[in-house]
């Protein structure tokens, strides 16, 4: 009931009357103004607001759900969703399938738009804000649950906490915009999805495959996941994907690994990309190999490369021909690779490895004195963690993504 909800629509027309009255297949031009919510729509319908067209639902519920097939949404803002995670409050909730959903304003919801068993969509042009809330409590700016085969292209979610896919495939995220918020993209049992040319900064997590198969993420632009579990990549017992010409800069971590590749004769193939200005540029945990490295760019990184714990054998991974700016070797055929391998090995980095605690000491001076005397005169054999045969010696030339 409208009597329930702000005071802010009480005098609001329902955009509910202009639906019902519209005819299936109809163009819905609707007058600009101000509507009250929550709406639903059951019939294939094109409604184009123009820009000039608001749909308000006063706190309470879903704003919208689309419940069609073929239907075209364009030019609309919709706000005031109510804040229960118990029942989804979400400004768009889209059930149907071949449907059209862009240039959309979003703000003050809960979701933004949730696409739950929707198929073949295009969701294109939006902007997403969530509720002013603590980061945790809030609702995905985008959602996709067993949805498959959309597009996802040119949005903007800013202010939210997630872009999720559960159990949804081949899925194609393109030039998207997301910051501040959690995690930029979060797969969770979802494969084969592609993500491309997507710019992700200041948020925790920038793209994170979790329990997936096969799947890209190819010339997106990672910066600034900062704090205690900034990551601009993740896996999480992954396999077959493929990162390649991204640009990973000022993340705690660029890329962290647990258990990827999982599946038996599977990799995970990392080339091209540029690691640049993070605390850690590849940090792998409970290695089990299968990863190949190639002609990727390592750059201003505290450290390189980083084993949580001890590796029983780091050549398990393949490393070829990418360039680093540690490399201390010569080019004396002048073929643009160094004459001997590269070879990073733990010295009293080895502490911090092993004890995650440390991590707060890296850089003091007492563990770079004691880093310096242990390479002067090592105590004991230092741990390899990786061995470049061919490393690039000069940095290969690059557009930058910035």
């Amino acid at each position: 009931m409208l009597i329930e909800r702000d005071p802010r629509i009480y005098g609001l027309k329902p955009f509910q009357d202009l639906v019902d009255a519209a005819a299936p297949g109809a163009v819905l031009r609707p007058p600009p103004g101000a509507y009250a919510g929550p709406v639903t729509i059951d019939k294939p319908l094109t409604i184009d607001g123009g820009g000039q067209v608001s749909i308000d639902a006063g706190g309470k519920g879903t704003v919208m759900v689309l419940n069609a097939d073929g239907a075209v949404l364009r030019g609309l803002h919709l706000t005031g969703s109510g804040d229960s995670h118990d029942t989804d409050d979400s400004c768009l909730d889209v059930r149907g399938h071949h449907n059209v959903i862009e240039n959309l304003e979003i703000d003050d919801c809960l979701f933004g738009i949730d696409l739950k068993q929707s198929n073949h969509s295009v969701v294109r042009g939006n902007r997403v804000r969530s509720k002013d809330l603590e980061l945790g409590v809030r609702g995905d700016g985008l959602r996709l649950w067993y949805s498959h085969d959309n597009l996802i292209e040119g949005n903007e979610v800013i202010d939210s906490r997630d872009m999720v896919a559960w159990y949804s495939h081949r899925n194609v995220f393109r030039d998207n915009l997301g910051r501040r918020s959690r995690y930029s993209i979060h797969f969770m049992f979802a494969h084969d999805n592609l993500v491309e040319n997507n710019r992700f900064q200041d948020n925790a997590v920038g793209v994170y495959f979790m329990y997936t198969q096969g799947g890209a993420a190819r010339g997106n632009l990672i910066s600034h996941a900062t704090g205690a579990t900034g990551m601009g990549v993740g896996f999480k017992e992954a396999s077959g994907t493929v990162i390649e010409n991204n640009e990973i800069i000022y993340c705690a971590i660029g890329v962290g690994s647990d258990l990827s590749p999982f599946e038996p004769d599977t990799t995970i193939e990392l080339r091209g990309n540029r690691f640049a200005y993070n605390g850690i540029a590849v940090q792998f945990n409970s290695e089990t190999g299968g990863n190949n490295l190639r002609d990727n760019v390592f750059e201003g990184n505290l450290t390189q490369v980083s084993y949580g714990g001890r590796s029983d054998n780091p050549e398990k991974n393949f490393w070829e021909g990418n360039y680093w700016d540690d490399y201390q070797g010569f080019d004396r055929d002048h073929d643009g690779y160094g004459d001997q391998p590269h070879e990073i090995r733990a010295y009293a980095d080895q502490i911090w490895m092993e004890f995650p605690v440390a991590r707060f000491f890296r850089s003091a001076p007492v563990l770079e004195l004691l880093d310096f005397l242990e390479r002067l005169a090592p105590f004991s054999t230092p741990d390899l963690i990786l061995r470049d045969a061919r490393p690039r010696f000069v940095k290969p030339q690059r557009e930058s993504l910035l």
